[in-house]
């Protein structure tokens, strides 16, 4: 009994510590953009938030996905097209971009939930990789010159997002929105039984669970809010590409998922600040930024097996006390 007061203690302890960890990294994203160039701060939070939309999927539901550039490139590509040729607003056409993420993670999904790991993953890539031979052929893409020159527009008509604070300040207010939305879609009753999918499927199954509906609701929201990272960085950049919908984007949003620890709610966003900041470091340099990155996801991988976060949880925190949290 003893033993389970002390574990219930620095449960309490280590979550009252976390949310003051969050209280303060919201106030260093607050004052960032008068320190670091706002650009790249802009880019890691469409990052960050692409990465937590995966982690959702692969952390809490167990799915590996290699195509997830898809719902990424997708929703870039819809929301560049809409502001650019139609007209459209920025958060109309971010609203497109989300909602043609979903659906294509609702194609895609119905395909591939059918199967269980390794061939999950092949078939998520199969199908990401016709997306983007898809994206290559189409006229509304550009081809190999993706969409170039997509306007920032006015905010509801407002705000005009070609100010640097001005539209900082609204990417940092949807990074804590999609964040917010993960966090309480994982601490529902909802996410807790797409951890009783990641942890015993079967056992969900005989419980009575239809596993395929939750799979496939849980890869659609997973879509949706890394189409909302996509569009967010279509309108940043004022541009979408071959690269945002090619297998390697899949590939680094794995990266960032794996070297800050799945299963966490903070871990993806620390990964991908990591990969951003590696990229943008190394950029003007002669050494390649792929073997840098593949040096420190090697080191990561056998110093920090869980991922930094999630290392960093497994040493704090007691056994006992793990459980609980979870």
């Amino acid at each position: 009994m003893a033993e389970l007061t002390l574990s219930e203690a620095r449960v309490k302890t280590s979550g009252r510590l976390e949310w003051v960890l969050v209280a303060l990294g919201i106030l260093g994203l607050v004052a960032a953009p008068f320190v670091i160039y706002p650009i790249f701060m802009m880019k890691m939070l469409c990052f960050a938030l692409f990465a937590c939309a995966f982690n959702l999927l692969l952390g809490y539901t167990g799915l590996l996905s290699f195509g997830h550039a898809a719902f990424f490139g997708g929703a870039s590509y819809f929301t560049a097209h809409a502001v650019k040729v139609w007209g459209w607003s920025p958060e109309a056409g971010i609203i497109l971009g989300v909602v043609g993420a979903a659906i294509l993670g609702l194609v895609m999904g119905f395909f591939a939930i059918r199967r269980q790991g390794i061939y999950f993953a092949m078939i998520t890539l199969a199908l990401a990789q016709m997306f983007f031979f898809f994206c290559v052929q189409a006229s509304f893409t550009g081809g190999e010159d993706g969409i170039q020159g997509v306007p920032r527009g006015m905010l509801f008509g407002l705000v005009d997002l070609h100010v640097p604070l001005n539209i900082y300040y609204f990417v940092l207010a949807v990074f804590l929105i999609g964040v917010f939305i993960i966090w309480r879609i994982v601490n529902s009753p909802f996410g807790m039984i797409l951890r009783s999918i990641r942890e015993n499927e079967n056992r969900a199954t005989s419980l009575g669970y239809t596993v395929a509906n939750y799979k496939l609701a849980a890869f659609v929201m997973s879509a949706a809010l890394s189409g909302l990272a996509g569009s967010l960085k279509a309108i940043v950049f004022q541009f979408a590409t071959l690269t945002d919908v090619a297998w390697q984007m899949s590939g680094e949003v794995i990266l960032m998922t794996l070297l800050g620890g799945i299963g966490t709610m903070v871990g993806p966003i620390i990964g991908a600040g990591l990969v951003v900041g590696l990229q943008n470091t190394l950029a003007t340099s002669d050494f390649p930024v792929t073997i840098a990155t593949g040096l420190i996801f090697m080191v990561c991988v056998l110093i920090f097996r869980r991922g930094i976060v999630g290392e960093i949880y497994a040493r704090l925190l007691t056994p006992a006390a793990r459980a609980a949290k979870d």
